[in-house]
């Protein structure tokens, strides 16, 4: 049987009892959760052991179980199974967050969840949190304290102009720039602030662990109407822009099942080969960052167009091999 069968048995267990003024025969509990009777036996010993006010009182030559009355007002359970589980889970998910504000209040919405829940029932939250891991979430650099978030957040918020110091990675330069912060966005373990700057005078994506400075000042903004970041970003194989153009790419066989088990673009069409390769085809904004998901999977993908795209790949294809072969033998 499932951990998560029996987890969820023994919750309904707990439901269907408090609801109950009269409390449940085992075999009552046995219809209403379509189970054997042994099964709640064992699983009434299970939150007995737990520690959960459990009785049983004799009535009418039958034995009903109940939950003690203080226990049923000091447990209000508003959520069900599901939902704690899946609290339990986002939190896990939201481990990149360390170090925000959005991390402290997830935090404190938990410590306030746990304080509503008497010791006996936090024994059965554990049991749950026992039986759902989650792995390690990749990410980016570890975010800082003091990284601006919660101040660019407060500018979206208010709609105010910020003056920042931006390190720029490609020029390894610090630049003083005035942007209009439109919006905070999420995307493979990293935040990104998508504003209009008003050195470059165009939208552009800024990664807010590279600001070295930033100052929220008193002028106010309007985002223009017709923009949509949803849209601006549409088309993009990750987060940047760039302009548009038509992939295809073959994956052999030994790959394929990888390619068609996700969504790696909403644009993506992936048509199977008789030879067990497929061939993906999507219409994305730039080359930068598919040129990089291309070489993730090594000799297994092979570009099939544009021709910029293949002269791309097999230059950076070379440049990695000259780095395990002598000169005189590329």
């Amino acid at each position: 049987m499932a951990r998560g069968d029996q987890l969820g048995r023994q919750w309904k267990i707990i439901q269907t009892l408090l609801q109950s003024h009269r409390g449940c025969t085992v075999n009552e509990l046995a219809d209403r959760l379509e189970c054997h009777s042994r099964s709640v036996y064992r699983d009434l010993q299970a939150l007995e052991f737990a520690g959960f006010p459990l009785y049983c009182e004799r009535e009418d030559g039958a034995n009903r179980w109940l939950i003690l009355d203080r226990a049923k007002h000091q447990m209000p359970l508003p959520l069900n199974l599901t939902e704690l589980m899946a609290l339990y889970f986002g939190r896990g998910l939201l481990r990149a967050l360390e170090n925000t504000f959005f991390h402290e209040a997830i935090e404190s919405l938990f410590q306030k969840l746990k304080a509503t829940l008497p010791q006996d029932y936090m024994t059965f939250l554990k049991q749950i949190e026992n039986s759902l891991q989650v792995g390690r979430v990749s990410t980016g650099a570890p975010l800082k304290a003091g990284n601006y978030l919660a101040e660019l957040n407060q500018a979206i918020l208010d709609r105010r102009w910020v003056t920042i110091d931006y390190h720029s990675m490609g020029r390894n330069e610090v630049t003083r720039r005035k942007v209009a912060p439109y919006k905070l966005w999420f995307c493979n373990g990293i935040f990104y602030l998508i504003a209009y700057c008003g050195l470059r005078e165009e939208v552009r994506t800024f990664v807010p662990q590279r600001i070295r400075s930033l100052t929220i000042t008193e002028q106010e903004y309007e985002i223009p109407e017709h923009f949509s970041p949803e849209d601006m970003l549409a088309k993009s194989f990750g987060i940047f822009q760039g302009e548009d153009v038509r992939v295809r790419i073959r994956f052999s066989a030994a790959v394929a099942g990888y390619i068609k088990e996700r969504t790696w673009h909403p644009s993506q069409q992936i048509t199977a080969q008789d030879d067990g390769s497929v061939i993906f085809e999507a219409q994305v904004a730039g080359l930068d960052e598919i040129k990089y998901w291309i070489l993730r999977w090594g000799a297994q993908a092979r570009v099939l167009a544009p021709k910029e795209l293949q002269a791309t790949v097999r230059s950076e294809a070379q440049r990695m091999l000259a780095h395990y072969v002598a000169p005189d033998q590329l």
